[in-house]
């Protein structure tokens, strides 16, 4: 017989067990309500769960109810309304709350929604469930600005609640045996004479007792003073900080910031972004993120900057590969990072321009990079900077591109872009 025992913390008044259950039942309406909560999210919020809402419709259960049986006769004070033998209307929705029955003197009902918290490592399961990190080849740990404590011996000093009992007492009993062994030894040998002299016949008032009598005494008194523990013998525990390797990532995010770009486009590649972190959070503790914006000249900017200044004028891409080149050479080009590249665009760029970008992303980014995406915001028909980027997305694999043409395109394209493959 096998017993299985769940020993799992929870909290009050809350159930591990049926919470799963919910969380199974309700797969599909929690994954909607995800779904809709992302889009008011900055793009490293990703510290704390969310509240979604799903229609009280969705998680009604049957359930049974007590009824007035017989005929009840009432009396309500101050009624200037009705007769007796008048019928009343039964109301609709079942009455119990300003969210059910009656909104106001309209005739449409309403409902409150059920609010449900996820944590944050459930919000991001259910939002990623379905995909993962492609071509994810690097296994290497980076020493990143983060420590861990660790013992590292014992020390002679420390707060109290540092000490070590168990190694304060053994230090102290080894103490009190080594202070002590040559005391001991003379009153055994000393005890020893006693016996002897008494087994002889000798009186107790004899000067020879009373001297071993008084030694033997003095021994034990002696013995007696030996502190049980001082506070030479107390020891505390030594802990360190030492680094916490953690896997480590670096996410660029490219954007034109040019007239064309405007800012509902803005909006769309914000989202897109937020998507890209949260996937990589679930697989890296460390992430950086590094925001390039250009337009004919390339900057690296912070993230209000990059999401809200306004340039205008031309489109010149490949201002921003040559940065982004320069910051992966520079700052991350160790082995120890794994570097990703998100680019959004509205596929303007100048003619010529446009083959100098493919020149530099074959050559120089595609090697030292694991992944690449290129997402064109755009409902227009596709430009040289896409087919250029099309003969680069056929001769590597860790290159891929997709259009977005309305924001409900979001989520399925980058679906697209991180669906599993094939083994």
């Amino acid at each position: 017989m096998t017993y299985l025992i769940d020993r799992r913390l929870q909290g009050k008044n809350k159930s591990a067990v049926n919470r799963e259950r919910f969380l199974r039942r309700y797969k599909a309406q929690i994954k909607d309500a995800v779904g809709r909560a992302i889009k008011g999210r900055s793009i490293t919020d990703v510290e704390n769960g969310e509240k979604v809402s799903i229609p009280v419709k969705d998680v009604s259960e049957p359930h049974f109810g007590h009824a007035h049986g017989g005929v009840w006769e009432t009396v309500n004070p101050g009624n200037t309304e009705y007769q007796k033998g008048d019928t009343i209307n039964r109301p609709r929705g079942g009455g119990g709350g300003a969210g059910r029955g009656r909104a106001g003197n309209s005739e449409q009902t309403t409902e409150d929604d059920f609010i449900f918290e996820l944590s944050r490592e459930e919000f991001m399961n259910y939002f990623f469930e379905d995909l993962e990190l492609p071509n994810m080849v690097k296994t290497q740990l980076t020493q990143v600005v983060e420590y861990k404590n660790q013992r590292a011996g014992y020390n002679i000093s420390g707060t109290p609640s540092n000490i070590h009992v168990l190694r304060s007492l053994r230090g102290a009993l080894g103490r009190r045996i080594a202070v002590g062994g040559p005391s001991r030894k003379q009153l055994t040998a000393l005890e020893h004479q006693l016996r002897d002299l008494r087994e002889q016949g000798v009186e107790e008032d004899d000067p020879q007792v009373i001297e071993l009598k008084h030694k033997i005494h003095h021994l034990h008194t002696r013995l007696l003073a030996i502190p049980f523990i001082d506070p030479i013998d107390l020891r505390y525990s030594n802990r360190i900080k030492i680094p916490k390797p953690s896997t480590a990532a670096v996410m660029f995010c490219i954007m034109d910031v040019s007239g064309s770009m405007d800012e509902s486009r803005k909006d769309t590649a914000k989202r897109f972004f937020i998507l890209l972190y949260l996937f990589l959070k679930r697989v890296y503790e460390h992430i950086d993120v590094v925001f390039i914006r250009h337009h004919t000249a390339a900057a690296e900017v912070d993230e209000n900057e990059f999401f809200h200044s306004r340039e205008s004028g031309g489109t010149v891409v490949s201002s921003a590969l040559h940065l982004l080149n320069k910051v992966i050479t520079e700052r991350y080009s160790n082995g120890d990072w794994n570097s990703y590249v998100a680019q959004a665009s509205d596929g303007d760029n100048w003619d010529n321009d446009s083959v100098l970008c493919k020149q530099i992303l074959t050559n120089a980014i595609m090697p030292m990079v694991q992944y690449y995406t290129y997402v064109e915001i755009t409902d227009g028909p596709p430009q040289n900077l896409w087919e250029q980027y099309a003969e680069v997305a056929a001769d590597h694999q860790n290159f891929a591109m997709q259009k977005i043409v309305t924001p409900a395109d979001i989520y399925p394209v980058f679906r697209e872009l991180f669906k599993k493959q094939p083994k």
